[in-house]
């Protein structure tokens, strides 16, 4: 049978929309807004002492400075809850405005009653239903966290995490699925459990007064299919705003890629409003890698950008030399290093796309979808390395000193083309 040269269009894909309900973060004069339509946010969290203010603005100021929307602190101790208000001003000295959410476990609803500025300072309250209290203490002690956030008009995540979930809950659950003419399997109770937490948990807080748009809801696990099965079952069942990540997703490449995995499915169904890599961070490595896996999911996807991406190759035996790859780290390290500075000096240079590439195979190509491209000779290949502006040859490089010439290229680009509209604004 002869086939037909051209089919029907193929259809452009794009994440499915979100419908969740919108939450307001306040702080001061600040509103950042989470769910609906508004972008899906990055958050991250502190390890250190919250006790120890200076450490803990260090990295807050890191994290934020990063890329972190959101940034959590553990809350655990009354010296913790102590220092919150003077971290809060330490950053405002600093101008970094980034909300403060406070995690709280098994004695929060003391520490927000007993540090009343600690809970007028944090923009945000994190609730774990299955560390409030046991038996009768429980309701009492969840009902006094929210009656703070009502107080003080924060919204609160109420976070379910199978590595702490609600015993009573999670028996009552397996007593119930005993009598099933067709009991489910363990895992589904488990699913049901960790749902049901989350949804009666925001039910009654919204029966304690809370607008149900305050309320944020997450469900971690930390088994890839387990978080898609779980955010589905949640996503189908309620319209709050929801919190995604993966819990104790790993250290290095086992946790970024699964939970680049897990998270990169759900967005794309339209699940998720803002998301964390809980990362185990390599000994001496920074912090901020949890970040960057984030923001570089979201940018993959297309869903934000944060910084201006390189396309560089991966390298073959037409690329011997390093050259390539030494230009691409140093141009990727070069544009993340000035993104504080040209987030406001340049708006819009988080689309800038740049490519460094090794050989002419692909290298002239790639370089002219980008905005500006680098066609460094492959092996064999003449010593010359033409680069591409806006889809045409604008110059060729030479010499010793191509690295150092093609970074100005990018700096006089980004000025010139992003520079005007900073201008114009």
């Amino acid at each position: 049978m002869q086939m037909s040269e051209a089919g029907a269009a193929i259809p452009m894909v794009a994440p499915a929309p979100r419908h969740s309900r919108q939450a307001r973060v306040v702080w001061g004069d600040k509103v950042v807004t989470v769910g609906g339509d508004a972008p899906v946010r990055v958050q991250s969290m502190t390890n250190t002492d919250t006790a120890d203010a200076k450490a803990t603005v260090i990295q807050v100021r890191q994290l934020a400075l990063a890329g972190s929307e959101f940034v959590r602190i553990t809350v655990n101790t009354p010296e913790a809850a102590a220092a919150v208000p003077e971290i809060r001003e330490r950053l405002d000295r600093m101008g970094e405005f980034v909300p403060l959410v406070g995690d709280f476990h098994y004695n929060g609803h003391r520490l927000l009653t007993d540090f009343p500025e600690c809970a007028r300072t944090l923009s945000k309250y994190r609730i774990n239903p299955g560390n409030v209290g046991k038996g009768d203490k429980h309701d009492k002690q969840f009902a006094q966290m929210i009656e703070a956030a009502l107080k003080w008009d924060k919204p609160v995540r109420i976070g379910v995490n199978w590595g702490s979930l609600d015993q009573d809950l999670l028996t009552s659950l397996m007593d119930e699925n005993g009598a099933r003419a067709q009991p489910w399997d363990a895992r589904q109770v488990m699913y049901e459990a960790l749902v049901r937490s989350a949804l009666s948990s925001a039910r009654r807080a919204e029966e304690l007064g809370m607008n149900g748009d305050q309320v944020i809801l997450s469900c971690k696990v930390s088994g890839v299919q387990d978080l898609i099965a779980v955010y589905r079952a949640l996503a189908q069942r309620c319209d709050y705003a929801l919190h995604l990540g993966l819990t104790e997703a790993g250290m290095g490449a086992k946790g970024i890629v699964a939970s680049t995995a897990a998270m990169a499915m759900l967005l794309q169904e339209g699940i998720g409003d803002t998301i964390r890599v809980s990362l185990t961070p390599k000994p001496g490595e920074s912090r901020t890698q949890e970040v960057l896996v984030a923001t570089e999911i979201l940018q993959s996807l297309g869903l934000r950008a944060f910084a201006p991406s390189v396309t560089a190759c991966p390298g073959c035996g037409r690329t011997t030399s390093t050259t390539f790859q030494e230009l691409a780290k140093q141009i990727d390290d070069y544009l993340r290093e000035q993104m504080p500075l040209w987030r406001t000096r340049y708006p819009g240079v988080e689309k800038l796309r740049v490519a460094v590439m090794g050989c002419i195979v692909n290298g002239p190509g790639e370089s002219k979808h980008a905005d500006i491209g680098i066609s460094l000779p492959g092996t064999g290949e003449a010593p010359a390395a033409p680069v591409y502006i806006d889809g045409q040859k604008a110059t060729t490089l030479r010499g010793e000193h191509i690295a150092t010439e093609f970074q100005q290229l990018v700096q006089d680009y980004v000025e010139r083309r992003y520079g005007l509209a900073a201008g114009a604004a």
